[in-house]
């Protein structure tokens, strides 16, 4: 195996020496060409070197990018990588596995204790789908020492068995086979399900999740600047909508203008589906569709966040479609307003995961009770059914160990009432659906509302409501 590995790895500077003038003269590889804030290549290399001391003994840990999904035919969707894979390398590529090893690995006159494989340049391809990194752009740009072709991954032959452990992630199960492609991720993956046939017993997938987790649920400098970014945008274009919203919008009108500032601002994605539900629709949790008129009636929720450099945003504020909060509308806000401020106090270094739902759900419960909508305490859940944190990061719901918090930790505080019409309470309560979600930072005293710029307060947001916005001015 060393011997063939080496040959392989020889081969590989070879061909990329040949292509070297192409890549090296070629200004506009990817997106590192146009974005001067991307995290430092020492970012992901400290990461790798943490996970690395965290790894049992004789171990190896095994990372697949994400897969290509299709959206229809030949039209695929915008690709995003795995985040755990993007923590790690940077690579923003599909059809690639990163091995890294506890210890180093001789292969013949070479040590290493990691090894990336990836796509290699195909210049027709590229024409159509964008510049690739390949093997030279990988280690010019990402500070790799070692990189292979994927298609090379077969070759290698590598004994897996002579590790006691072998950490891995379970791989995903919509990967499309290409048969043109032997260094596809379908590939790399059957390739790799092979390889551990014979010694499956040492495989564990579960340590290398909690692994993952508690290094990435508390925030890192590099990681909290792009975090304010994405959230900072997100917090301009809540405000935007807040002062441009009509009567007569649809709900994908409002989605358009939260969209657009966050194109505007420099996001390259929204970071989940745009929740833009009015009336009836706020109170569907993941209501998408977006596409009712509004009419001047009951109120919108807006659930929208911007993704910037992989990290992302998570906000929810309700807007009574008129201007003015009619006196239920009010009252159910006030509710939320008051479950959600006790979960904010509650967002203290120490403090168990659960201890902002569970000041929030105090609040609910006690209200809905005063109000008659519930009967009994434990009723609470017919109308508030959801969590009231999540961490949030590379995924919005992001990976953590919901132990206790610790500051560099950023959460979401998000209770909400949702009364859809049937429900067994007063119609006047019928189609209220009302959420407030803030981005919280633990930090060592306080935490810090990240999204504190856009008004949670009824009044405040009627106030803002009645300003006007440059795309008022559209028509």
């Amino acid at each position: 195996m060393k011997i063939l590995f080496y040959i392989l790895l020889a081969l590989s500077s070879c061909v990329f020496a040949q292509q070297g003038s192409l890549i090296m003269n070629d200004s506009a590889l990817f997106k590192y060409k146009y974005d001067k804030d991307l995290l430092p290549t020492s970012f992901h290399k400290n990461n790798r070197d943490t996970l690395r001391k965290k790894m049992p003994a004789n171990s190896i840990a095994v990372f697949f990018a994400n897969p290509v999904r299709n959206r229809s035919n030949d039209v695929d969707f915008q690709y995003h990588q795995d985040p755990n894979f993007y923590y790690l390398t940077g690579y923003l590529e599909p059809d690639a596995v990163l091995l890294i090893f506890k210890e180093e690995q001789n292969f013949d006159s070479f040590k290493t204790n990691e090894l990336l494989f990836v796509r290699q340049r195909n210049i027709e391809q590229e024409i159509w789908n964008g510049r690739r990194l390949g093997v030279n752009g990988v280690k010019k740009l990402l500070g790799f020492e070692n990189v292979l072709e994927n298609s090379t991954y077969k070759d290698a032959q590598f004994n897996l068995c002579v590790f006691d452990k072998i950490l891995t992630q379970t791989p995903k199960n919509d990967i499309r086979d290409n048969p043109n492609d032997r260094g596809d991720l379908y590939s790399l993956v059957n390739e790799f399900k092979s390889d551990i046939e014979k010694c499956i017993l040492n495989t564990d997938a579960f340590s290398l999740a909690q692994l993952m987790a508690k290094m990435r649920e508390v925030k890192q400098v590099e990681e909290l600047v792009l975090m304010t970014k994405a959230i900072e945008m997100s917090c301009l274009a809540h405000i935007e909508l807040i002062k441009a919203l009509e009567p007569l919008f649809t709900e994908y009108h409002a989605q358009a203008i939260v969209e657009y500032m966050f194109k505007k601002y420099g996001s390259e994605y929204v970071g989940y589906p745009s929740i833009v539900g009015g009336a009836e629709n706020s109170c569907v949790l993941h209501y998408s569709s977006n596409r009712k008129q509004l009419n001047n009636e009951k109120l919108l929720l807006i659930d929208m966040g911007a993704e910037y450099h992989g990290y992302t945003a998570d906000i929810t504020r309700t807007l009574p479609i008129s201007g003015i909060f009619s006196a239920e509308e009010k009252t159910l806000y006030n509710v939320v307003l008051a479950a959600q401020s006790a979960g904010i106090k509650a967002c203290l270094n120490g403090n168990n995961f659960w201890e902002p739902h569970n000041a929030a759900i105090k609040i609910i419960q006690a209200r809905l009770l005063e109000l008659g909508i519930i009967k009994d305490a434990s009723e609470y859940r017919k109308y508030f059914m959801h969590g009231t944190s999540h961490y949030l990061g590379l995924d919005v719901h992001d990976v953590g160990l919901f132990g206790k918090l610790k500051p560099g930790n950023i959460i979401t505080v998000e209770p909400g009432i949702y009364i859809p019409e049937g429900s067994d309470c007063d119609k006047k309560w019928w189609n209220i659906g009302i959420r407030i979600e803030d981005d919280l930072l633990i930090t060592e005293g306080a935490p810090k509302n990240l999204s504190e710029s856009i008004p949670r307060n009824a009044d405040e947001i009627e106030k803002l409501m009645k300003e006007r916005s440059f795309f008022n001015e559209q028509k």
